[in-house]
């Protein structure tokens, strides 16, 4: 009898004695796996490793996420890719690598999915094939199911560390230099609005929870997320929002867009919301013109140039306005774009800072700041150092806040 055979017909086993008329504890669980390995050792000869390995894998598949909460649980797995039940890759140390290991059956791995979006109130079916969700940890869980996905149920989560990275953390990876951290700090308690940009990977939420570390203890900060990932923990006077689906009647969806609204009546001092994908960047726009300064947001774009176009186009979807007066909410709400990036070394640095100046000619106007400029490769790692390219010219938020530079 192979393994997987074997680890099946003591999961059947184990299944048929659990009495599911009354709430079954861990333990309970735990001694019926033992009782059956037990029994199955006297039968067949198993070694003490196989025994512990084929506990826990047990006691994953009936409790927990199966195959997936070792990987969950494994610190230096950044991602993992499940493309049906048969096939895992793993994003590890920066590198993609497929996975040995493998769900036992499709109803499985549908069994695990239902078990993730239920513990977050979230639906996903074949009437409703596509969901966002997050594990407990706070991970990050997108879903896409059969007839969409043609392979079987893909599952993508994005893993992230148990403990807050904070600015100190990038210093060490060397995704920014000292100089440009202190400048982005100062400008963050003066009240700058910040948006952060850059592809995917590129870590565009961990740099928004890093420079959240620099708010003021004393402010009301208002969070505003799809999917609650924003781990803020300094600030006594937090609110956090999340958007929720639509429910099987089409009913009860609340988006970014409603959570704004409804945050401008919260009396925030700042508003953060984790990404603007849609329509609701006319709505924080608004939000950063009127008296909310300090507040930050994220978005997906290869340059700040870029950003800016693609928030142009955003914000057409939320409201139809003339363009130059796109561009005229563009220039009067933001003063500062962060742009990140993952270079093909894997690793990932702030690529520039340009400040948001006005408008030139009918376009808006960016003023680099500080760029990323590569050296040499050695070993495949890049070589390169930030370079100062410019004087930051809107100091008046700095000077209300009598802070210098």
């Amino acid at each position: 009898m192979t393994e997987p055979d074997i680890r099946r017909k003591l999961y059947d086993s184990i299944m048929t004695r659990i009495d599911f008329s009354r709430q079954v504890s861990d333990a309970e669980i735990l001694d019926l796996i033992d009782d059956e390995i037990v029994r199955l050792s006297r039968q067949s000869g198993i070694f003490l490793t196989d025994m512990k390995q084929l506990r826990r894998e047990l006691f994953y598949s009936i409790r927990k996420l199966d195959v997936l909460q070792e990987l969950i649980e494994d610190p230096t797995v950044t991602e993992i890719m499940i493309n049906g039940s048969d096939q895992i890759f793993i994003e590890k140390d920066g590198a993609v690598q497929p996975y040995p290991q493998h769900f036992a059956s499709r109803q499985k791995l549908e069994d695990v999915i239902q078990t993730i979006v239920a513990d977050c109130n979230r639906t996903v079916n074949s009437a409703v094939p596509i969901a966002d969700a997050r594990l407990p940890g706070g991970a990050r869980v997108n879903i896409v199911l059969p007839p969409v996905a043609l392979n079987g149920p893909i599952v993508t989560i994005r893993r992230f560390p148990d403990h807050p990275i904070r600015m100190e953390d990038l210093l060490a990876y060397d995704t920014l230099s000292d100089e440009i951290a202190a400048f982005l700090a100062k400008l963050v308690r003066a009240g700058f609005n910040i948006f952060i940009s850059g592809g995917t990977g590129s870590g565009k939420t961990t740099f928004l929870g890093a420079l959240s570390d620099f708010i003021p203890v004393s402010e009301r900060v208002i969070t505003i997320e799809d999917n609650a990932e924003l781990q803020i923990r300094h600030i006594p006077n937090l609110v956090r929002l999340e958007a929720r689906s639509a429910n099987l009647e089409g009913c009860g969806e609340i988006t970014i867009r409603d959570l704004i609204r409804a945050s401008l009546r919260m009396r925030p001092d700042r508003i953060i919301v984790g990404e603007v994908r849609g329509g609701e960047a006319i709505d924080m726009l608004q939000a950063m013109n009127t008296g909310h300064d300090g507040s930050m947001s994220t978005g997906h774009a290869n340059s700040a140039r870029d950003m800016m176009a693609r928030l142009e186009t955003m914000v057409l979807m939320g409201m139809d306005l003339p363009i130059p007066a796109i561009r005229g909410q563009l220039a009067s709400g933001l003063d500062l774009v962060v742009h990140l990036g993952r270079l093909r070394d894997c690793s990932r640095k702030l690529l520039a800072v340009d400040e948001v100046y006005g408008i030139r000619e009918g376009e808006v106007q960016l003023l680099p700041l500080y760029r990323y400029r590569e050296e040499d490769e050695e070993n495949g790692k890049i070589i390169g150092h930030w370079q100062r390219e410019g004087e930051l010219r809107h100091t008046e938020k700095l000077a209300a806040a009598g802070i210098a530079l």
